[in-house]
């Protein structure tokens, strides 16, 4: 099933990603630093949910107190909880 996130507190302001029997796949980020996202959205292409929300929770960009990778980790939680 496709899912968007609207960010809060970071440079991008969307995260959309799709997740199918708890694996994630076709994650895009708009805005925010685009080659680091690109490879963000490539690495956890075929991971499991859980692991991604285990691997990204709680980065941190500079003095702010969540990241692009926190905000994903954020999105797939709010997800997996939805689906329980």
């Amino acid at each position: 099933m496709k899912y968007r996130y609207k960010t809060q507190g970071t440079c991008s302001q969307m995260i959309e990603m799709e997740v199918n029997d708890g694996i994630v796949s076709n994650v895009v980020f708009y805005g925010g630093c685009d080659g680091n996202l690109k490879g963000i959205s490539r690495l956890v292409e075929g991971m499991r949910a859980e692991d991604v929300v285990s691997r990204l929770s709680g980065i941190r960009c500079g003095m702010k107190s969540t990241s692009c990778p926190d905000q994903l980790a954020y999105a797939l939680d709010k997800i997996l909880k939805k689906n329980d």
